[in-house]
């Protein structure tokens, strides 16, 4: 009865004694590298196994260094805890980078448009257009922009352009392959299948071949840079 309890706390030094003999410097980094706040040097020796005085004077090393080297970010002491930073001379690249788009939400919008395409996929952009009932020309610019859609031939019949997904867009939804998606492509009509009610809903006046569709707003927010990630 007393063996379970000896092998759990003998398990447990073991472990303790095994964080221990960790580098102290690398270790720190690790561990503010994943950080989304300040953490004090109490946190952070609970954390790597070190005494406390060693890992206060391990920070401030460390933000010397990276200030010597002239490293793109910095170790702070900020609120109470350390936390890193990017360098504030180098505001101008992130600013860019953050205007560019490349962590904004998705709109409604590109968020349909690519939906259609991975379920759909290879598609045309008047195919695209024929499901959701807009123009979807900005919306495809954008995404294919962001890296999310790419072109990937013609149409044998028609000429028209094809559109299918990116390995950027599996990475980006946590998806390993295609076959990972969730199962909704029967839900989506095959565009052989729309008749004109489908196609323009039981209260709406069935479109004209001849005539454009209408331009999603949203669509247009979309082609003027609004998609985030």
């Amino acid at each position: 009865m007393t063996d379970a309890p000896t092998d759990a706390v003998a398990t447990t030094r073991e472990d303790e004694l095994e964080l221990q003999v960790l580098d102290l410097r690398p270790a720190l980094e690790a561990v503010l590298m994943v950080a989304d706040q300040p953490l004090d040097h109490l946190t952070l020796a609970q954390a790597v196994g070190h005494p406390p005085t060693d890992v206060e004077a391990a920070l401030a090393e460390l933000a010397a260094e990276y200030t010597e080297q002239g490293r793109g970010f910095e170790l702070r002491h900020v609120g109470g805890g350390w936390r890193f930073y990017s360098r504030a001379e180098l505001a101008p690249a992130v600013e860019r980078f953050v205007l560019e788009g490349q962590h904004a939400r998705l709109t409604q919008a590109a968020l349909e448009t690519m939906a259609v395409v991975a379920y759909r996929q290879p598609i045309s952009r008047s195919r695209i257009s024929a499901i959701r009932g807009v123009n979807v020309d900005g919306v495809v610019r954008t995404l294919v922009t962001r890296g999310l859609i790419t072109e990937a031939g013609t149409d044998h019949e028609s000429g028209a352009v094809l559109y299918v997904t990116t390995p950027y867009f599996l990475e980006r939804m946590g998806l390993d392959d295609l076959s990972d998606l969730p199962d909704l492509a029967p839900l989506l009509p095959e565009l052989d299948d729309l008749d004109e009610e489908s196609f323009a809903g039981p209260n709406q006046a069935v479109p004209d071949p001849a005539e454009p569709l209408p331009e999603s707003h949203d669509a247009e927010e979309v082609a003027e840079g609004g998609v985030d990630d």
